[in-house]
């Protein structure tokens, strides 16, 4: 059984003005561009998708397009077109491999106010440094080197005779033509496209490409290699490997060079990032490719090759933080699970809080202590902070998030014998305790756990036995079980039984309820009710 959330109000209204809309224009039979144009404005602009496990029913589209958005930046490099520098697709799988970016956004551009969730929760309390290493060119085969022709056959055809009249004026005899044909058409074609180059190595690392190069420009461009470039404190290239490294000591100068080299704003920061971090897909075969974008299998994700850290295109490294109460400066990377989840879903909600995007999370919080889980709705608000257009589906088992939700809000999955009946909670959720939410739409009775209540049934069956003592039975259940209301029942229906068989003595029976709820105030302290004790009246809990 699962449940799914949405704590924010869709525009109904945005909704179905965009019908009316739509279909108005459809009737001016528009051209097919003024339409697409038309059609954008009105499609949501982001849906993020975030999946905190292996749930390859919500990753594998969103997988698939973040290799459409590898294949819009690769054609646009072969074809020498202009790049918008971010992604034009609008679906957008931010799974961890982006929580540096996210997280690195938000600690540059953000106040803190803004911040408050991430000191509160995390203790972060700055940003000291970090490096981002960038791997400009790879080496590629001679095959990926033909795959930039863009000749058709004429132009082909007029090319080789060109080359063949040439090598006939410098002497080359036809065999000489034959053997360096294949080697001076790889030649002009690398001539051709800025992102090709040729080096003297013999063998694999003879031809490169720049996979940066539509993101490279002047001192003054703003692309985003350039734009990382000038906000770096310090930047090398190890010419080995045609590496660029930068380094960031974080201060209030570094923060203002990123502002004003992206737009004031943390999401062109982040766009930057995710086409850098796009690129990281290029040894993904074509071949490999094409099989995934047909592909409905809950495998696929698993024949996509994983890199190595230094054969990426771009990685950080070197990402430390201040961190409350802590001397020294922590490493991102020695995080628990849970801080770097809390980061990563509130991150992404501070970075699009000012977009109309729809964010589809699966299981956001699984890896989060219980006082996080009972916040989580509460911060989710406070990364919003009031701005309006967001939807949010959340898949969950948090009952403290539905017990944070209108139940209108709120629908519960049930699967028996293969299908599945979707419907609402018979019951109002807002404020409803842990123990109603995990009995009404969980199923869950209990409130411990199952070897101990396997504990707790063999010492019901022992207080059966006549012969059996009942102090000494009571005493070792205290000794063996903590403190919960099954325990508290168990021996008050073990006094019960007892009274009225005549071996116990009502005052004494009264003594020990009495003990039994005093022990009880540490269970449950912040409530108060009243448990009833035979022939002694009431005891407060």
């Amino acid at each position: 059984m699962s449940t799914n959330y949405s704590p924010f109000k869709p525009p109904l209204k945005s909704v179905a003005k965009t019908s009316a809309t739509i279909s108005g224009e459809l009737d001016g039979a528009l051209p097919y561009d003024a339409l697409n144009t038309i059609v954008k404005d009105y499609l949501i602009p982001q849906v993020l998708g975030y999946s905190s496990g292996e749930n390859q029913i919500l990753s594998l589209p969103f997988l698939k397009m973040r290799f459409v958005q590898f294949d819009e930046y690769s054609n646009a490099l072969a074809k020498q077109l202009n790049y918008p520098g971010h992604p034009e697709t609008r679906l957008a799988y931010l799974d961890s491999g982006f929580s540096q970016a996210i997280l690195l956004c938000n600690l540059l551009f953000q106040n803190e106010g803004t911040l408050k969730p991430f000191r509160e929760d995390v203790g972060i309390e700055a940003l000291q440094e970090f490096r981002v290493i960038i791997r400009r060119s790879i080496p590629i085969s001679k095959e990926q080197v033909n795959a930039f022709d863009l000749l058709d056959d004429d132009q082909r055809r007029e090319r080789q005779h060109r080359i063949v009249a040439e090598a006939k004026k410098r002497g080359e005899s036809d065999s000489e033509i034959r053997q360096s044909m294949d080697e001076w058409i790889r030649s002009e074609i690398i001539k051709g496209n800025p992102a090709l180059s040729e080096t003297d190595e013999i063998g694999g690392g003879r031809y490169r490409l720049n996979l940066t190069k539509l993101l490279e420009g002047d001192e003054r461009s703003f692309l985003a290699v350039s734009a990382l470039t000038r906000c770096a404190t310090l930047h090398y290239v190890e010419e080995a490997t045609d590496t660029l490294v930068l380094d960031y000591w974080v201060n209030d100068a570094t923060k203002q060079a990123f502002l004003e080299n992206f737009d004031h704003d943390p999401l062109v920061l982040f766009q930057a990032l995710q086409v850098l971090l796009t690129l990281n897909q290029f040894a993904v075969s074509d071949s490999l490719k094409a099989d995934l974008y047909q592909s409905d299998s809950l495998y696929a994700s698993e024949t996509v090759p994983i890199l190595a850290s230094d054969e990426r295109i771009m990685r950080f490294k070197h990402f430390w933080v201040k961190k409350a109460n802590v001397a020294k400066s922590v490493l991102l990377k020695s995080f628990s699970d849970g801080e770097h989840q809390l980061l990563h879903t509130l991150g992404l909600c501070l970075l699009f809080k000012n977009t109309q995007s729809l964010f589809l999370l699966d299981e956001p919080e699984t890896h989060f202590n219980p006082d996080w889980r009972a916040n989580f709705v509460t911060r989710l608000h406070q990364s919003f902070n009031g701005s309006d257009g967001q939807e949010m589906l959340i898949t969950t088992h948090n009952p403290f998030l539905i017990s944070d939700s209108r139940p209108e809000k709120v629908l519960v999955f049930n699967k028996s014998n293969g299908v599945v009946s979707v419907g609402y909670p018979d019951y109002n959720t807002m404020g409803a305790s842990i123990n109603k939410i995990t009995m009404a739409t969980f199923g869950k009775r209990e409130t411990i756990g199952l070897r101990a209540q396997g504990m707790l049934d063999d010492f019901r069956e022992r207080s059966k036995d006549a012969n059996e003592n009942q102090e000494q039975l009571i005493a070792e259940i205290n000794h063996q079980l903590g403190d919960s209301v099954e325990k508290v029942l168990l021996i008050k229906t073990i006094l019960d039984v007892g009274a009225d068989n005549g071996h116990r003595e009502k005052p004494r029976q009264n003594k020990i309820l009495h003990n039994i709820i005093k022990l009880m105030k540490r269970f449950i302290p912040q409530k108060r009710g009243v448990f009833e004790v035979p022939n002694g009246g009431e005891g407060q809990d």
